[in-house]
């Protein structure tokens, strides 16, 4: 029987929306193992003086438990 968890992380990049997910799965991938999904919740961005100057994602990454 395969155990799938799930986690919730925020990613931030300067550059994108894409990019601040796969900040969020690099990091998660130092420390899990097995990652097979995320899940882009929410998306969201900092402006300072009519410019984006910080992209967020909220992120659910899914992965195999291993026994």
């Amino acid at each position: 029987m395969t155990v799938i968890k799930i986690i919730e992380l925020i990613g931030t990049s300067p550059i994108s929306w894409s990019d601040a997910a796969q900040n969020a799965v690099t990091e998660a991938a130092k420390t899990i193992k097995n990652i097979k999904g995320v899940h882009v919740k929410r998306c969201t961005a900092k402006v300072v003086k009519d410019k984006i100057v910080e992209y967020n994602v909220n992120v659910k990454i899914a992965f195999t438990v291993e026994r």
